[in-house]
C-alpha cells in the first residue's frame, strides 16, 4: 500500500529544524507500523508497505492526516481515475474533483477538474457535481509527472513528533487526569517516562490493574511507555501517624505529593528528564488549590509542568475518551489516606520544619 502522509507544524520550521524533525518522525512512524519504506519531497511524506496500517498512523504524533493513494504517471491519469471509480461512485449521487498541482505544467489544477469531471460524469450518468457538500470526492495530486489518487483524507493525531523536544517523568496514577496530561506533553514532542506511585495498603489491589491497562493504552503511541514503579504505603504510613500526633492529619496529601514530587525528581536525573508532568487542575481537589499548588512545588528544584491547569473535568475526560484511556481510568482504585477535611491552604513553614524532623 502507498500511503500520502501530511504534517503541519514541522512546515514552519527552519530548513536545518525541519530535516531533523522529519527524520525523527520517519523513525517515530517505523517504530510504530513496522516494515516500511519512505520517500520524501517537500511537504509530503510517502509510506511503502504491504499491509493496511490506518489504525497505526492514527497514533504517530506529528502526523496531520494522510490518505491511502494509488499513483500514476501523468499520460495515464484519465483511465486511471476511471478506473479507481468504479465500486466507488455507483451508490451515491454527487461528487467533487479536487486536484493540487506541484511542478511546471501547461495547464491549471482547474483545467484537470474539469476535464476529470466531465470525463467522471460521462461514465457516471447519474452522478451530479456538488462542489459545495459532494457525498464523495476524488482528490488528485500531481506532481511533475507523478499523478496520486485518493478518496479519503483520515485525521491524525497531529502534534509535533515524539522526542523532539526532550524528556520528561510523569506522575501517573492511571486515573483520569494523569494519563491525559501525559498524552498531551507526548503530543507536543516530549518523550515521559511515567512514574506509578504504589499506596497499598491505602489502595486496592486493582490499582496496579489500572495503571497497567492505561498505560498499554498509551503504549500504542509510544512503544517505549514503561512504567516505573516506586513504594509509597510506608511513607504514608509513617507521615499519617507523625502527622496524627501533632493534630495535622489535613496535611496528609501535601506531604503526600511533596514527597513524589522528591522521588520524581530523583528519576528525571537518573533518566536525562528536563522535568515532570502532573494532571493537576486547579481547583479540582484539595491539594490542587493556589496555596497547596505553591507548597508542594515548592519540594523540587526542576520545572513543572500542568497541561491540564485550566481544563475543567468535563473536557478532561472528553480527551481521555478520544485517546481511549476513559474506560480503564475509571477502574476503582480510591485512596484510603486522604482525610475527612483535607487542608485548601496549607502553610510551607509547618511543612518544612516536619519534613525537617520526619527526614
Amino acid at each position: 500500500m502507498l500511503y500520502l502522509i501530511r504534517y503541519s507544524e514541522i512546515f514552519l520550521k527552519s530548513e536545518q529544524v525541519r530535516r531533523r524533525w522529519i527524520n525523527k518522525l520517519i523513525r517515530n512512524i517505523r517504530r510504530i507500523v513496522g516494515d516500511c519504506k519512505f520517500r520524501l519531497e517537500r511537504g509530503r511524506i510517502w509510506l511503502i508497505t504491504d499491509r493496511n496500517v490506518d489504525d497505526k498512523l492514527k497514533k504517530v504524533f506529528g502526523i496531520v492526516s494522510f490518505s491511502p493513494c494509488e499513483h500514476c504517471k501523468l499520460d495515464e491519469l484519465e483511465d486511471f481515475v476511471l478506473k479507481f471509480c468504479k465500486g466507488k461512485l455507483e451508490s451515491v449521487r454527487t461528487f467533487a474533483v479536487r486536484v493540487k498541482r506541484v511542478g511546471e505544467h501547461d495547464f491549471t489544477s482547474q483545467d484537470v477538474e474539469r476535464r476529470l469531471g466531465a470525463l467522471i460524469l460521462k461514465n457516471f450518468p447519474h452522478l451530479k457535481v456538488d462542489l459545495e457538500n459532494p457525498e464523495k470526492t476524488i482528490y488528485v495530486e500531481i506532481r511533475n509527472e507523478d499523478c496520486y489518487v485518493f478518496d479519503e483524507i483520515i485525521k491524525g493525531v497531529g502534534g509535533i513528533p515524539l522526542g523532539v523536544e526532550g524528556k520528561l517523568v510523569s506522575l501517573f496514577s492511571g486515573g483520569i487526569d494523569s494519563p491525559v496530561a501525559t498524552w498531551l506533553m507526548m503530543k507536543r514532542g516530549c518523550e515521559v517516562v511515567p512514574i506509578y506511585f504504589d499506596i497499598r495498603p491505602f489502595t486496592s489491589e486493582r490499582a496496579i490493574e489500572r495503571v497497567e491497562k492505561v498505560a498499554k493504552v498509551l503504549k500504542e503511541y509510544d512503544p517505549d511507555f514503561d512504567v516505573i514503579v516506586k513504594e509509597h504505603g510506608n511513607f504514608l504510613m509513617k507521615v499519617k501517624d507523625i502527622l496524627k500526633e501533632k493534630r495535622l492529619e489535613s496535611y496528609t496529601c501535601i506531604f503526600c505529593k511533596r514527597r513524589m514530587l522528591k522521588v520524581a525528581e530523583e528519576v528525571a536525573k537518573d533518566v536525562g528528564a528536563k522535568g515532570i508532568v502532573t494532571g493537576d487542575s486547579l481547583g479540582q481537589v484539595a491539594s490542587q488549590t493556589l496555596d497547596n499548588l505553591l507548597v508542594i512545588s515548592q519540594a523540587c528544584s526542576i520545572p513543572i509542568y500542568r497541561p491540564l491547569i485550566g481544563f475543567d473535568k468535563i473536557e478532561i475526560e472528553e480527551i481521555a475518551r478520544k485517546i481511549g484511556t476513559f474506560e480503564y481510568s475509571t477502574i476503582p482504585a480510591d485512596c484510603l489516606a486522604v482525610p475527612k477535611r483535607p487542608t485548601t491552604k496549607a502553610d510551607l513553614e509547618k511543612v518544612l520544619k516536619i519534613e525537617e524532623e520526619f527526614e
